[in-house]
């Protein structure tokens, strides 16, 4: 049956989704609106791993092998703390330019039949006609806040303040570096996404940032300060900003979006305008474009439109617990840095891939990389480690959802917010 569909933004997520509806029916009726001009996006790079390359292939190998060529790999991960270095191994990682995602993926729609039309707003007063309208226009979408009561936005700040650049130094590898200023520790990740350069996204605690005077520094000086303090990382490369949409690299806040559902009629959210997830984690493209995988393949598997939203909503609800467990932890143990930061640096770093653990925050570091590297040997310990994580992390979570419920004022509600995930 031939469908018409509307698909509100043109990132990753919404791209994707019309090709894998056109590769299922040729007669679909496919539109992306995008309210930038083509070739405009903020951002570097954005990194996944290999499964997500082997989900891409079964779907849609054409689009699949693109990417695959114009990734960079690593498999190492380097920290640098102080004037020390180590290094791990670790699973092969992927980088890519947003930029260069987005144009396969553009041009991977248009040969399919997909009508993209740029520099085309639309809003929550004046939507398409369509069977399907998908609201894939961001963590501050239009759409899903025409309807913010029903959707049940719910944002959880960060403390940390972050920023999102660029710079022409190839990392070889995926690079940490912790720099200790006269206001508190400032750190930066580091990746490449092609030949031409690499994302660095810089975090610190809120005392830093304005110790440093970064709140208030003019772009340039900024730069320049973070390019004096990284110095070492960056080998004489400059940083670069102007990664937002608007022209301006900006320190962030993150907020974590969640919503109680994600459909309304014929209208459904997907990637960040349904959830993100802190980009420590490195997840947010790979997420959005799973979700694009699990809503067509809702729309295939039912022949109702509101049994298809139901069977997506559900499957990626389920999904994301995992994952945004994960996050939150992550996001904990750089906001407690201080807590691993004296550690040796091999063990830091061991602790730093341990950051997901719900049991982590609660055993002295030293004790957890006791027991971790014990678990690697004793098959008892480790059975141990899986069962006791998630019963305390199930009580930790629900005791924290209490004392939100209880708190003046609730939860706060969707309104602004920074660009999704860096992943």
């Amino acid at each position: 049956m031939r469908v018409k569909v509307a698909c509100v933004g043109g990132g990753p997520a919404g791209l994707y989704l019309s090709i894998l509806l056109k590769r299922q029916d040729p007669s679909h009726d496919i539109t992306v609106y995008e309210r930038n001009p083509e070739g405009s996006t903020y951002g570097w790079g954005v990194t996944y791993w290999s499964g997500l390359l082997d989900q891409l292939r079964a779907y849609d190998p054409e689009s699949a092998q693109a990417v695959d060529e114009h990734s960079v790999r690593w498999s190492d991960g380097v920290a640098r703390v102080r004037d020390l270095t180590t290094t791990q191994p670790g699973d092969e990682g992927h980088g890519i330019g947003r930029h260069r995602l987005l144009k396969i993926l553009a041009e991977r729609a248009r040969t399919l039949g997909v009508r993209l039309e740029f520099e085309h707003d639309v809003t929550a007063d004046d939507l398409p006609d369509a069977d399907l309208i998908v609201a894939a226009d961001g963590v501050n979408s239009a759409l899903r806040s025409r309807h913010a009561d029903h959707f049940g936005a719910d944002l959880a700040p960060g403390r940390n303040q972050y920023i999102w650049l660029g710079t022409s130094k190839v990392f070889g590898s995926f690079t940490f570096a912790f720099v200790e200023t006269d206001h508190g520790w400032i750190w930066c990740y580091g990746y490449a996404f092609g030949p031409e350069g690499s994302t660095c996204v810089i975090e610190c605690a809120p005392e830093t940032w304005t110790g440093l005077g970064l709140d208030t520094a003019p772009e340039a000086d900024g730069l320049a300060l973070l390019e004096k303090l990284f110095a070492d990382l960056l080998d004489g490369h400059s940083l670069i900003g102007r990664s937002s949409a608007d022209g301006s690299a900006q320190w962030l806040n993150f907020r974590t979006l969640t919503n109680r559902t994600w459909h309304r009629d014929n209208l459904v959210l997907l990637g960040d305008a349904a959830h993100t997830t802190h980009y420590s984690i490195g997840a947010g493209t790979t997420l959005a474009l799973e979700d694009a995988i699990a809503l067509a393949d809702a729309l295939r598997e039912h022949t109702s439109l509101p049994q298809a939203l139901a069977a997506y909503e559900q499957r990626r609800k389920a999904a994301l617990l995992s994952i945004q467990s994960a996050a939150r932890y992550s996001a904990q143990w750089y906001e407690n840095l201080q807590r691993y930061i004296d550690l040796p640096p091999h063990r830091m770093f061991a602790l730093l891939g341990q950051r997901h653990s719900p049991l982590l925050p609660y055993v002295p570091p030293q004790v957890y990389y006791g027991i971790d590297k014990a678990a690697g040997s004793l098959e008892p310990l480790r059975r141990f480690k899986r069962w006791l994580g998630p019963k305390v992390a199930r009580t930790v979570h629900a005791r924290a959802l209490a004392t939100r419920k209880q708190a003046p004022g609730g939860s706060e509600r969707a309104s602004a917010s920074a660009p999704g995930e860096l992943g």
